[in-house]
């Protein structure tokens, strides 16, 4: 990934010496930056990797000048940009560099883009920010050819969208586009891929590749994910709690890791191994979809611009008794929409859904209540499926209770998960604040399981984790199918994480299931055009990942 510099300036775009940043209070830890030094050249990218807590947001945002006050100090140490120290520069000086001369891009678009501007405007708005002296003309000029050369498709109509009418990937190449505006030398990128689904995510890192070379930015990327290290970085810098651990060229550290926690950190990656190999036989499929189908429709008091949309457009599959049944596809695929449809929190337009053979529109009031019993979801977000003014305990007691369980039951129940999740029962009286996002996400599976459920549909429950913290939650699910039996609907967009833990997976495009089989099959061998996209999209896949795939076949 390395490129030519002979021809560029020998002063780093960013050098960070001795970096120290202060935690509150006088806890164990003491940092959350414990002495890094770090630089970034002109066309350089290099890659923070860590799991969650290793420091590596916290330098970027030392760098931007963005840590929380009172609650992070930058202790001691040096930021130098392009050779000037900005290490303890004021809010109107940073607010002059902020774009300027380094600019960020975040994780999640939708957060940072205002959603009630047209997306044109909001980039027009950085030239007015920073005084830029163009006329109105040339500033619609400057955004058009922006929105080009990240790729936009069709940018002079895109520039009059709204942030929602965008899909992820669209939405973060404005926010690319953004932080192009004032030509920054460099240009911070944290976690900026994570939300996306595989093609998205691989569009973004060949058009960040693509922009250093055409604009001589340097970049800092942060991500807890190898395989985009592996597809993107020149060089790489590993931390683990607030320190430096390896450092080097992406070759060296990616084929030849020396120290401990970044082995273990790449062993922890999901390759697709196909552990889920064999099943229990089954004479009938314990849930069983017919010709699904969902239909959105927009309203308007004027009959000539509604518009209808499938989201599900006749969707037929299987699950059979202790199977995991992987869905996987892009976004607006159509996989959370089934997952949604399944668990009965949205009703389909027409087909049907049979548990143990049984219709469930057919079912009475009653049953319908015993059918949310027996389908239990776990969410992608934990901590936005949880009270936050309720203790741990009292939700997950509460489903159990309404369906009239004993209190001394429900909470033997309790005691009983918390140890099958590896979780202690000190849990039960804090609050979901207190946790990590693995600890919340086996809570979460916990609070499934009190109902004792049949079927347990889990929607991108570990898309958002660090790799060694996915590996454990995969291994709990495992654990779980297992021990108790419970068949499982995993709905994912990476197929590398669908291969480890599920029998078979159904690849879902446009509402429609285009393809079902073995994960062997389906990833190894797989019949569409589609899946081959999907599978060519994953990142890191372009040169080790081909190799290992080689291997397993």
């Amino acid at each position: 990934m390395a490129n030519n510099q002979d021809d560029l300036p020998r002063t780093p775009i960013l050098a960070i010496r001795n970096l120290k940043v202060r935690l509150p209070g006088g806890g164990d830890r003491r940092y959350a930056v414990d002495d890094i030094s770090l630089t970034v050249h002109a066309r350089e990218i290099v890659c923070i990797v860590g799991e969650s807590g290793s420091g590596k947001s916290v330098t970027s945002s030392a760098v931007m000048g963005l840590l929380p006050k009172g609650i992070l100090t930058l202790e001691s140490g040096q930021i130098l940009l392009a050779g000037r120290d900005v290490t303890h520069a004021g809010l109107d000086e940073l607010q002059k560099l902020r774009g300027n001369r380094m600019a960020m891009i975040f994780q999640e678009p939708m957060t940072a883009l205002n959603p009630l501007m047209r997306v044109g405007d909001q980039i027009a708005e950085v030239f007015e920010f920073h005084g830029k002296a163009l006329s109105r003309d040339a500033v619609a000029d400057r955004v058009l050819a922006l929105l080009t050369d990240v790729r936009l498709p069709s940018p002079e109509t895109l520039r009059h969208a709204h942030p929602h009418q965008l899909s992820g990937g669209q939405r973060q190449r404005v926010m690319i586009a953004m932080a192009l505006a004032m030509e920054p030398g460099l240009i911070i990128a944290d976690e900026p891929t994570t939300a996306l689904d595989v093609t998205s995510q691989a569009q973004v890192l060949r058009l960040l590749n693509e922009l250093r070379g055409r604009h001589d930015n340097g970049v800092l990327f942060i991500t807890h994910d190898f395989d985009v290290v592996a597809e993107i970085a020149d060089r790489v810098v590993v931390m683990q709690s607030g320190r430096i651990v390896e450092q080097g060229t992406a070759a060296e550290v990616l084929e030849h890791p020396r120290h401990p926690y970044t082995q273990r950190l790449l062993a922890a990656r999901p390759r697709g191994d196909f552990r889920a190999v064999a099943r229990p036989p089954a004479a009938a499929p314990v849930l069983e979809v017919r010709d699904l189908t969902l239909r959105f429709e927009t309203k308007s008091i004027f009959k000539s611009k509604r518009r209808s949309v499938d989201a599900l457009g006749g969707v037929s599959l299987k699950l059979e008794r202790g199977e995991t049944l992987g869905i996987v596809g892009e976004s607006g695929s159509g996989k959370t929409t089934l997952g949604r449809c399944l668990a009965r929190f949205a009703t389909p337009t027409s087909g049907a859904i049979l548990l143990d053979n049984q219709p469930i529109s057919a079912l009475r009031a009653g049953d319908a209540r015993s059918y949310c019993k027996r389908v239990q979801m776990v969410f992608q977000d934990p901590f936005r499926s949880f009270n936050p003014r309720r203790t741990v305990g009292r939700t997950l007691a509460e489903g159990p209770m309404n369906f009239g369980a004993d209190r001394r039951q429900v909470h033997a129940r309790m005691l009983e998960l918390l140890d099958l999740v590896s979780m202690d029962p000190s849990a039960l009286d804090r609050f979901p604040h207190e946790f990590s996002g693995g600890q919340r996400q086996r809570l979460s599976i916990a609070r499934a399981l009190m109902m004792e459920p049949e079927i347990l549909i889990a929607d991108e429950a570990v898309s958002a984790l660090d790799v060694s913290v996915q590996a454990q939650i995969l291994d709990l699910f495992e654990s779980i199918r297992e021990r108790l039996g419970v068949s499982m609907i995993f709905i994912t967009h990476d197929l590398r994480v669908a291969a480890r833990l599920c029998h078979r997976i159904a690849v879902m495009q446009r509402g429609k299931v285009v393809e079902i089989g073995t994960a062997r099959d389906v990833f190894l061998r797989p019949s569409t055009q589609y899946t081959r996209e999907l599978i060519a999209s994953i990142p890191g896949e372009s040169a080790a990942g081909q190799a290992t795939l080689r291997e397993l076949m």
